[in-house]
């Protein structure tokens, strides 16, 4: 059914910034700052930067149990070489 979940209230209500750290806080200010100066409006730039910051930490606070380790390579370049091949 289309629109179902707009009758269910969401976990955290939007623009609650409870959840970020305050470096997190501290860096949206800042981004913030850059925008107004360029001159972008105010409700625009606060915006533009919690965006920023949401694409760099990936959102606010992340603790407790159960949260999944990013999958990936450890270290190294990434590269798969063979050095036990031979000519």
């Amino acid at each position: 059914m289309i629109g179902n979940n707009l009758l269910q209230e969401p976990d955290m209500p939007r623009g609650d910034k409870s959840a970020y750290t305050d470096k997190q806080k501290r860096q949206a200010g800042a981004i913030e700052k850059g925008h107004e100066q360029k001159g972008v409006a105010r409700p625009e730039a606060e915006a533009r930067a919690w965006a920023t910051v949401n694409k760099l930490h990936g959102g606010g606070k992340k603790s407790g149990s159960g949260r999944k380790v990013p999958s990936g390579p450890v270290g190294g370049s990434g590269r798969k070489t063979n050095l036990a091949r031979s000519s």
